[in-house]
């Protein structure tokens, strides 16, 4: 039987410029538009799209400076402010959050939401760790009303890793909102940006170990220089420092732009002739649907677990084998080489609507 959700709480822990916050602001934009009373709830009030949220939505601030921290200050707030539903998404948050909301006697309805291949992220932890890992994934599914995976291959990694039953996980895809209007002269300054680049390849994602952007850096090592190809990225990450020296190292500086966060990434897909993902593992992949919006090409890893699903098995778009330097730059050529169609990558980017992802998630919080 149905129930009417009125209020919804989104618990993250903050607002940084990454795809999981992005993705949350995008879905409490179309709640909100669906008449539903939404909030953020925040470990720490802060991060690069924190003022845009306050702009339309109540922020609530745990003020937890650890996760472990998070359980008995989001059980006051549950009994305090009793929403219909909250929403938690990352482990180990979302471990805490079954946590929570048992404390408060599960005044709400609970939805835990994964957003990576929780065995590829956590790899490299101990046995007895990952054990315990593994139990506690189990017994927080177990008393949530509802468990989001954002593909398949996030569903069926959690079933492989805590034995849950796949019958009793969701796979609703990430929305991707629809492209900013671009502005004459936003593209005229992006152009500016990308010097006298005959060919210009562009990535978007922080710079962290999972994203891998040494792969691409190294690919661009293997144009030469009568090629004119450049690469841009998009984002910032404990990992700077470290893809500078790589970019000395490969003798690719000059053809290498750095240029941070930015909150508008949509002329830089529209001014570039290839997107790239060189990620070791991705849960979803939102960049590459963003890319495909713009009816730019993309080439992408092979890696667990979006790519391939948003790619339709490579149909809109170059699947490669992950870390394999050679075989990424060849793509990256005969990408940039090639004619593509971009009504094509645009129609499949239709697929992933804010309106259509928005109805997935309401009519699951109704229905559980």
């Amino acid at each position: 039987m149905s129930e009417n959700v009125k209020s919804i709480s989104i618990l993250l822990p903050n607002l940084k410029g990454g795809g999981a916050e992005r993705l949350h602001l995008t879905l409490a934009k179309h709640f909100l538009e669906q008449g539903k009373d939404v909030e953020f709830v925040l470990m720490k009030a802060e991060g690069e799209l924190l003022d845009e949220a306050r702009s339309l939505f109540s922020v609530y601030a745990l003020n937890a400076d650890r996760v472990r921290n998070v359980p008995s200050k989001l059980s006051a707030y549950l009994k305090g402010r009793r929403p219909d539903v909250l929403l938690a998404a990352i482990w180990s948050l979302t471990g805490a959050a079954s946590i929570g909301n048992l404390l408060s006697g599960h005044v709400s309805k609970l939805f835990l939401s994964e957003h990576n291949p929780i065995s590829v992220q956590y790899a490299n932890l101990s046995q007895r760790r990952s054990f315990f890992l593994k139990l506690m994934m189990r017994l927080a599914f177990e008393f949530a009303d509802g468990v989001i995976a954002v593909s398949n291959g996030v569903a069926e990694d959690l079933v492989k890793l805590t034995g849950f039953s796949r019958n009793k996980i969701s796979v609703i895809y990430n929305p991707i909102p629809p492209l900013q209007r671009l502005v004459s002269e936003d593209i005229d300054c992006v152009n500016a940006l990308w010097r006298d680049a005959k060919y210009r390849i562009l990535m978007v994602g922080s710079f962290k170990q999972q994203k891998n952007h040494e792969l691409v850096i190294r690919a661009l090592s293997r144009f030469s220089l009568d090629e004119n190809v450049y690469l841009m990225l998009l984002g910032e990450g404990p990992l700077r420092d470290k893809l500078i020296s790589v970019n000395e190292e490969e003798g690719v500086s000059d053809r290498v732009i750095i240029q941070g966060f930015v909150s508008d990434p949509t002329p830089f897909y529209a001014t570039a002739d290839l997107f790239v993902l060189s990620s070791n593992y991705e849960g979803f992949g939102n960049v590459i649907v963003e890319a495909l919006a713009s009816g730019t090409p993309v080439v992408s890893t092979d890696c667990p677990s979006g790519p391939r699903e948003i790619l339709v098995d490579g149909k809109y778009g170059t699947l490669v084998p992950m870390g394999d330097v050679e075989a990424l730059a060849n793509a990256m050529r005969e990408s940039l080489n090639s004619e593509h169609d971009p009504g094509l990558l645009k129609s499949r980017a239709k697929d992933f609507s804010p309106e259509k992802i928005a109805n997935q998630y309401i009519e699951l919080f109704e229905s559980s």
